[in-house]
């Protein structure tokens, strides 16, 4: 009898490759400056970033010198980084650049497609699930992509990408509000709440006022002037 045919084996699947170790610091860095787990004035030392990613000082020095590009720490050469305070000109320049282009974009929205409105009650809605377990860094970030979701409707994609280069500085802003003011993360969604009322009511100058006040209010917060 002929031999029975070999089975070919079966094609193995990819394995991803890891990031690079720079990546990884990065990462591991930006996302603690954001959530404030390295708050502003901390002191980060090369020795123990390599120690917590578990790589060399080589990747740890690149990933350092883009975080200092981006404005969130000051570099040290050989000892390493202070994570850089949010400053008072930071906190205004913010707001400003939020106001010009989230109350456009709030004017833009009206009259609003079945699909903003579906896109933003769900956003509003992971909002209060994730106030409700207590996670203010996802409470930060999904505040933001409410606020973006708004933006990118308006279909100017200068200001749509003016606007990401706000990301980092309105997420670690956002945390620093909901960790001073807990009862700031209620009155947000509140907020958000009157903001999609007005854009799904086709109140366009509603809309923009409900912004205007909403996003004034972080430069008072965050500058500790409300009590």
């Amino acid at each position: 009898m002929p031999a029975a045919p070999i089975a070919e084996p079966a094609a193995r699947k990819a394995v991803p490759k890891p990031p690079p170790a720079a990546e990884r610091v990065y990462t591991h860095i930006k996302e603690a400056v954001l959530d404030r787990r390295y708050e502003g004035g901390t002191f980060l030392t090369e020795g123990d970033l390599a120690e917590a990613v578990g790589v060399s000082r080589t990747p740890v020095r690149e990933a350092l010198l883009r975080l200092e590009v981006e404005g969130l720490i000051k570099l040290y050469p050989k000892k390493g980084a202070l994570v850089l305070a949010v400053s008072a000109q930071e906190i205004s320049d913010v707001v400003e650049t939020r106001l010009l282009v989230e109350e456009f974009a709030a004017r833009k929205a009206v009259p609003a497609s079945a699909q903003l409105i579906a896109r933003l009650e769900r956003l509003l809605e992971e909002q209060r699930e994730l106030a409700e377990a207590g996670d203010l860094a996802a409470v930060s970030v999904k505040d933001r992509c409410f606020h973006a979701e708004i933006v990118k409707n308006a279909g100017n994609e200068i200001l749509s990408r003016l606007y990401d280069q706000l990301r980092d500085r309105q997420l670690r802003m956002g945390v620093a509000v909901m960790e001073a003011h807990p009862g700031r993360i209620a009155a947000n969604i509140t907020e958000h709440g009157e903001l999609l009322d007005a854009i799904r009511a086709g109140d366009a100058e509603g809309a923009a006022q409900v912004v205007r006040r909403h996003v004034s209010r972080v430069k008072v917060l965050v500058r500790g002037e409300d009590r």
